[in-house]
């Protein structure tokens, strides 16, 4: 087989999936932007991280949908700022910021967003291009949620709570003892709205340790 016939294969069975996926047909008549939304919304009920939540920041957050649950969480007297490299189309009552999280620029930005002060609920689906090289990818999405956890450390007030992709890999363990040191508990979810064949898993931050 060719390799061009085996990409058509992939392609082809990744559609296939796609159409006949429960979660995307469902994202569909609920008007979510994508199925992520479910992973969201399965952990907010498990675990409550949206409880008496008024100001969330969403890392990462194209296309959207963990934004939109996010907005509907907090209500029309709460605030969701969202950012991301990628552009967004619009959606009512988000403070988008399209910019790399990785720069200083983009992060003054948030800050400004946030007037420099702590926030609820932090929350990131952020994940690095992928390079097809396995320890490279590793290494940019590990460095990713050491972003997360650091901005939580400056501006995540005490008590709130974090939520970050983290993909299961050589770095996976240091970043859990990493967050360990800032949160009171740290949990592992795997939602059933995560693809079974992904190594993506959230790490569920809780209580996060007076500084």
């Amino acid at each position: 087989m060719t390799d061009k016939n085996k990409k058509n294969r992939v392609v082809k069975a990744w559609v296939h999936q796609h159409v006949n996926d429960t979660y995307v047909n469902q994202a569909q008549k609920d008007g979510y932007r994508s199925r992520a939304a479910y992973k969201l919304l399965e952990i907010d009920k498990e675990d409550g991280i949206f409880h008496n939540v008024k100001v969330v920041v969403d890392l990462g957050c194209a296309p959207g949908s963990w934004s939109q649950v996010a907005l509907n969480k907090v209500g029309l007297s709460g605030k969701v700022i969202g950012v991301d490299l990628l552009e967004i189309d619009p959606i009512s009552r988000l403070n988008f910021i399209h910019g790399d999280f990785t720069e200083q620029t983009t992060l003054d930005k948030l800050l400004q967003a946030i007037d420099n002060k702590e926030v609820d609920l932090v929350i990131s689906d952020m994940a690095p291009n992928l390079s097809g090289i396995k320890n490279v990818d590793q290494a940019r999405s590990a460095y990713l949620v050491e972003l997360a956890l650091d901005f939580s450390r400056g501006y995540l007030k005490a008590g709130g709570h974090c939520l970050i992709k983290v993909f299961q890999g050589s770095e996976f363990d240091e970043l859990v003892k990493l967050a360990r040191n800032l949160f009171t508990q740290v949990l592992i979810r795997k939602p059933e709205a995560s693809r079974s064949k992904s190594k993506e898993v959230y790490l569920l931050c809780k209580s996060k340790k007076p500084v």
